[in-house]
């Protein structure tokens, strides 16, 4: 068994096939092949299903992976470690974002303080739904990732606090009202988001004893804003997913803010700080740095 064989391994599942995984690597699909055949024959195990739609972990395979993901990011904090006592910041980090609050408000501004700071380090960012984050960080794909909080199963650091608002056709009856209550939205069909803010949401109604008119559901957020824009129904999401970029797309859509207030956190969070690379730790806190330093931190802090 040896490191290139691991890394080799985790590549093709995640990308799920050697062709992919040859590209990646920029090596040959045979030479992949034969790295796969070689690990599964010194384990004595079945690690990938081959098959016409492509290829699978098995189980065991999915058993594995995880403590393989493990072992190498051990390794690259080792690497890392020893790069550091040369005056040299090399190596990778893996991200995990969520929607427009971290892909579009959040991380462009990171990313970009990171990599003046640590030009040599790979970046690496895969979006998903804020439940697919957190799963790839309890499968140690990804190293550090963007979460609701609170959330307990994971070490986190705050970034920043916005509020749930409510979205309407400009020529809505409630359009011209300050704030709007969960008890009026219910009135009207409602527009469910299936992404990020989708379990807050109706936790919210489920708490107050409501139940919304919900006629579609969306994981979307530009397809959410068009339906409401076009008269389709009203929805409930984050401010920071919806920034004024993503509103200039809908001019026949306002959103107003929810009546008592909502608040909604968004961090970072790790497995644990102490077995965190030093990539991860320098993210971790010019994350903290830069998120302080824009201009709507201070307007969204209670």
């Amino acid at each position: 068994m040896t490191f290139t064989q691991l890394e080799i391994f985790v590549i093709v599942a995640e990308l799920g096939g050697f062709t992919a995984a040859a590209g990646r690597l920029g090596i040959t699909q045979s030479a992949v092949s034969h790295a796969i055949r070689q690990l599964e024959a010194a384990w004595g195990v079945t690690l990938l299903s081959r098959g016409p739609s492509g290829v699978t972990v098995t189980e065991t395979g999915q058993n594995l992976l995880v403590r393989v993901r493990e072992l190498l990011g051990v390794s690259d904090a080792i690497r890392q470690e020893v790069s550091a006592t040369r005056g040299l910041h090399r190596g990778a980090l893996r991200i995990g974002s969520f929607g427009p609050t971290s892909s579009l408000q959040l991380l462009p501004h990171i990313l970009e303080a990171f990599g003046r700071q640590f030009p040599e380090i790979e970046v690496f960012v895969d979006e998903g739904e804020d439940h697919e984050v957190a799963r790839w960080l309890e499968e140690r794909r990804v190293d550090v990732g963007f979460v609701v909080l609170p959330d307990e199963r994971f070490e986190t650091v705050a970034l920043v606090q916005d509020q749930l608002v409510a979205l309407l056709p400009s020529t809505h009856p409630l359009a011209a009202k300050r704030a709007v209550s969960l008890a009026e939205l219910c009135d009207w069909p409602f527009v469910l988001t299936r992404a990020g803010s989708a379990g807050m949401v109706e936790g919210l109604f489920q708490s107050a004893g409501l139940q919304p008119r919900v006629t579609q559901r969306y994981s979307q957020i530009v397809t959410i804003l068009k339906t409401v824009e076009r008269g389709a129904g009203v929805s409930i999401l984050a401010d920071l997913a919806v920034p004024p970029q993503v509103m200039a797309m809908c001019h026949g859509l306002v959103k107003k803010p929810l009546t008592p207030a909502v608040r909604r956190a968004v961090g970072l969070a790790v497995r644990s700080r102490k077995s965190c690379s030093l990539a991860t730790e320098a993210f971790l806190k010019l994350a903290r740095s830069v998120a302080r330093s824009q201009p709507w931190h201070a307007s969204l802090s209670p």
